[in-house]
């Protein structure tokens, strides 16, 4: 298959391009790569699909939202608030849509959301993001035409990153298996699915 991981340059989108490139084409996209794209601006994903060519499967693992304190209307106003959700949210939303246009029968797209073990410090709009991500993978499946299947990998944390922020790595999930989830996701049959790693 011909895979489009976007977000190829981060923690996760590395480990899944690796896994992947095994048994598929990788074609590999972030904002710096030689394939660009940035989700808060759509004219940047369609110039990706046009850029790519012909796909069977696309992964987004480029989703990363900001911690906001909730009630900090100073420190992150409304505007930022909104602002905050047109990459992780929105931008998947947008993504999926051209996908499926794009993709041929039975093709495959994966977004990511995001699973927090308990309440998190300055979490709720990341909770809203994952939350609204998860919702609308359930129901977007059944939507999508052609047999294209929608799913969503949901991970914790990841131990190579907080290995990287200088803490505790034992409440992390290897990479290499939240990469599995992304391989699974793509080479599997299931739609509708969030996959919580």
């Amino acid at each position: 298959m011909r895979v489009l991981v976007i977000g190829a340059t981060g923690t996760i989108g590395r480990a899944v391009s690796q896994a992947l490139a095994g048994e598929h084409e990788v074609l590999r996209a972030s904002r710096s790569g030689p394939l660009r794209v940035d989700l808060a601006d759509t004219a940047t994903l369609d110039a990706l699909f046009e850029e790519a060519g012909p796909l069977d499967a696309v992964v987004c693992c480029a989703a990363s939202g900001p911690l906001a304190p909730l009630l900090d209307l100073a420190a992150f106003p409304d505007t930022a608030f909104t602002t905050a959700l047109h990459g992780k949210l929105l931008g998947q939303i947008a993504l999926t849509r051209r996908a499926a246009a794009h993709l041929p029968d039975a093709g495959s797209v994966t977004l990511t959301s995001g699973t927090f073990p308990a309440p998190l410090p300055d979490g709720s709009l990341g909770a809203l993001v994952n939350s609204g991500l998860e919702g609308f993978v359930a129901n977007a499946a059944h939507e999508l035409p052609r047999g294209v299947r929608l799913n969503a990998v949901s991970p914790g944390w990841v131990e190579e990153t907080l290995r990287g922020l200088g803490d505790e790595t034992t409440a992390g999930t290897p990479v290499a298996e939240v990469a599995q989830a992304y391989v699974d996701a793509v080479e599997g049959v299931m739609t509708g699915r969030v996959l919580r790693v």
